[in-house]
C-alpha cells in the first residue's frame, strides 16, 4: 500500500429508504420491520456493508460475463476493488467504507420535522382468499443524509484511475437504482453530493487526484 485516498461526501435519502433493524422482539402493535440504527443515538445508520453491497451487485450485473453464484467469481476489475476470499487467491478490498449516520437531524428538526423515521403501512392480498396482511414498514424520511467516508487503498498508481472509474460507475447506477429494500415500489432513491477525494496518507501525483475529482464530480451531474 503506497497511500491513502480519502473520498468524502453526503447521500442524500430521495425517498423514504428501509434498511432493517432488528424486529424480533417487537411488542404487540409496534411496528413490524424497523429500520436499523446507531445504539448510541438512535440516529438512523446506514451500514458501509449496504452501500458497499449493492455498489457491487449492480457492477456484477454490468461486467460479469455470466451470472457469478458467489462474489469471488466477480470480474477480475471488480475484485481488484471489492476484494475476493478465494482459498488459492485471497484479495483484500481497496475501498472501505463506514457506517454512516444520519448528519441533518438538527437542520431537519429547525423545519419542524418531529422524526427522522416514518411508519408507511402497506396490505397484500392473498388473490385467492381476499384475506388482507397489513404490515407496517419504518422507513428512513426523504431529505435525510448521511456522510460518506470511504477510503481507498493505492496498491498500484497505475490502476488508480482505472479503480476510481469504477467506483464512479458504481454509484451512478445505484443512483439510477434503489438503496436498502422495496426499491420496485418506490423506496430508497438516493443521490450523491459534495463528493471530494484528498490524500490523507503517503503521497500521490496531483494530476492523478485532479482526474480523481473529475470523475466523482462526474457523478454529480
Amino acid at each position: 500500500m503506497k497511500a491513502k485516498i480519502q473520498i468524502t461526501g453526503v447521500i442524500e435519502v430521495v425517498t423514504g429508504m428501509h434498511i432493517g433493524g432488528n424486529g424480533s422482539f417487537a411488542a404487540i402493535g409496534a411496528v413490524d420491520s424497523p429500520v436499523i440504527k446507531d445504539v448510541v443515538s438512535r440516529k438512523p445508520l446506514l451500514p458501509g456493508s449496504s452501500l458497499k453491497g449493492k455498489m457491487r451487485a449492480l457492477l456484477a450485473k454490468q461486467y460479469n460475463q455470466k451470472l457469478a453464484k458467489r462474489h469471488d467469481d466477480d470480474e477480475e476489475i471488480i475484485v481488484r476493488l471489492f476484494g475476493a476470499a478465494k482459498d488459492n487467491q485471497p484479495h483484500a478490498s481497496r475501498i472501505l467504507v463506514a457506517d454512516m449516520l444520519m448528519s441533518n437531524c438538527d437542520e431537519l428538526k429547525a423545519k419542524d420535522v418531529q422524526s427522522m423515521t416514518e411508519v408507511k403501512f402497506e396490505n397484500s392480498i392473498n388473490r385467492q382468499t381476499a384475506v388482507a396482511n397489513p404490515r407496517q414498514i419504518e422507513r428512513v424520511i426523504r431529505g435525510a443524509e448521511f456522510q460518506l467516508d470511504m477510503i481507498y487503498n493505492v496498491e498500484e498508481e497505475n490502476e488508480v484511475e482505472e479503480d476510481i472509474q469504477l467506483l464512479k460507475e458504481g454509484m451512478i447506477l445505484l443512483q439510477y437504482d434503489y438503496l436498502g429494500g422495496s426499491g420496485s415500489r418506490g423506496y430508497g432513491k438516493v443521490k450523491f453530493k459534495n463528493l471530494q477525494a484528498k490524500t490523507v496518507v503517503g503521497e500521490l501525483s496531483e494530476d492523478i487526484l485532479d482526474n480523481i475529482n473529475h470523475s466523482l464530480k462526474e457523478v454529480e451531474e
